[in-house]
């Protein structure tokens, strides 16, 4: 089932920067726990072949490549089966566990944002090898970006360890990481980029691992990193307005799936869910990486009943219904 009929390609490519929301496998290429490249994972996707994608099944970039008549699956930049023609139609440099921050990247050992960005830069010289300057530089200006990052940058850095909270105040944290994400995109655009879509936060507090682990009220939406997501968001979509006024012919969308994804969590049932509280993998109160293993006895045998495939992360369902939830605008942004 798609929900989005694909459309004939208006984008060349679509290159992907951000976190596990995004990382089609990067991490399996490096030194890191921060992994998903073994069953349970990948079981829903094409093949049934754990891929390194914090899912069952597809990410929403994936589902965004195959609605702009672009391939279905879009490739980790580390993984050696893919050559640079692959790569040319759609690459993602995402890594699990990274974020805005430096320091986030550094709790779990992960590829920082400044490295992704290094890959990039990478990619951008094989394109030239290989397809020549003048193709190459169509690929990079026509290309569809998609930043999808911040919540570990809150829940693995800021709130778990002390470097950051005795440094900043959390107002102070947020405008921090405001300033690394319009130093980012002023980079990109620096390269070529002029076409991006960057992603907000979603409603964390309701992550089943933050749910489970909310002493206060068990089992509910965390109010606090909620009303947080939502603030950090407003502050976001300032920054686009600013970056918009900025960068002459640069276009950028503030893509939002908070309130989306809330209405998943809290009326599961309108749209075909049985289960908004807990992931499919294991108990789905804490299971995720190599916690949430083919060994686990209670792991669902639906995922498509399921909100959550893991304690952090989305079933490929909702990723498709997120998805065609923000293709409507990127559409009529981009194309």
């Amino acid at each position: 089932m798609l929900l989005i009929s694909p459309q004939i390609a208006k984008v060349p490519a679509i290159i992907v920067f951000g976190d596990s929301s995004v990382d089609s496998g990067n991490n399996n290429f490096i030194s890191t726990i921060a992994k998903s490249n073994f069953a349970p994972y990948g079981r829903d996707f094409p093949g049934g072949s754990a891929t390194g994608r914090f899912c069952n099944g597809r990410l929403p970039p994936d589902f965004l490549s195959q609605a702009f008549g672009l391939k279905p699956a879009i490739p980790a930049y580390l993984d050696p089966m893919y050559n640079i023609l692959d790569l040319a139609t759609g690459v993602c440099f995402a890594s699990a566990g990274s974020g805005y921050d430096n320091a986030t990247a550094d709790v779990l050992g992960v590829i920082p944002l400044w490295q992704e960005l290094e890959n990039y830069k990478d990619y951008q010289r094989r394109m030239k090898a290989y397809l020549g300057a003048k193709k190459a530089k169509e690929i990079i200006t026509e290309a569809l970006y998609i930043m999808s990052l911040g919540t570990n940058d809150f829940l693995e850095n800021y709130y778990t360890i002390p470097g950051r909270r005795s440094q900043f105040t959390i107002q102070q944290y947020q405008d921090f990481l405001i300033g690394l994400a319009e130093d980012f995109v002023k980079k990109l655009y620096a390269l070529g980029a002029r076409k991006l879509s960057l992603t907000g936060l979603s409603p964390m507090g309701c992550l089943p691992l933050e749910r489970a682990t909310n002493f206060m009220h068990p089992n509910s939406c965390v109010k606090e990193y909620n009303d947080l997501a939502l603030e950090f968001n407003g502050k976001l979509n300032q920054l686009v307005a600013k970056l918009n006024d900025e960068l002459p012919g640069m276009k950028v969308l503030f893509a939002n799936p908070y309130d989306l994804l809330l209405q998943l969590i809290t009326a599961p049932s309108q749209y075909g869910f049985e289960n908004a509280e807990v992931g499919c993998c294991g108990s789905g109160t804490f299971e995720m990486g190599i916690i949430c293993n083919r060994d686990h006895p209670l792991t669902c045998t639906d995922a498509d009943k399921y909100v959550f495939w893991d304690a952090f992360h989305l079933t490929d369902r909702t990723n498709q219904i997120i998805s065609a939830y923000l293709f409507k605008d990127l559409k009529s942004k981009f194309l």
